[in-house]
């Protein structure tokens, strides 16, 4: 069986961003920091990837925001340390009643935003959407 380029497994388009990310493992706190993002979810970059599977809750640290955001996650594939790939964690948000989900949207898309510009954005996630159906 042949597997897919991570990208064409991707359900949302994502946009390379570094935020530093918290959250605790086994009574041990850890600070590590994304590389990429969006819409559904985000890639931390560590050397301490948790099991596939893992639901936890971490902290993501937006610029400009006073107070991180609290997202829960899902750890949905690890990515080993090659030449050409940062060790880490494909995470997945997982949204429970009463997390802020249209929050949390709307900040990761102002990210995306400011970060490729207006019409860059909108005709990405045209192709996303366009991609889904």
């Amino acid at each position: 069986m042949v597997e897919e380029p991570p990208q064409e497994r991707r359900a949302e388009a994502r946009r390379p961003i570094e935020l530093k990310v918290e959250y605790k493992r086994l009574n041990t706190f850890f600070a590590d920091y994304t590389k990429n993002i969006s819409r559904g979810g985000t890639f931390i970059k560590t050397s301490r990837p948790l099991p596939i599977g893992t639901e936890f809750l971490f902290k993501l640290f937006v610029p400009g925001r006073d107070e991180p955001l609290t997202i829960h996650g899902e750890v949905q594939r690890i990515i080993a340390e090659t030449a050409d790939e940062e060790a880490g964690m494909a995470i997945r948000f997982v949204y429970r009643e009463g997390d802020p989900q249209a929050e949390i949207a709307r900040v990761v898309e102002g990210m995306m935003t400011e970060s490729l510009g207006p019409r860059l954005y909108a005709k990405l996630m045209d192709h996303a959407t366009k991609r889904k159906s």
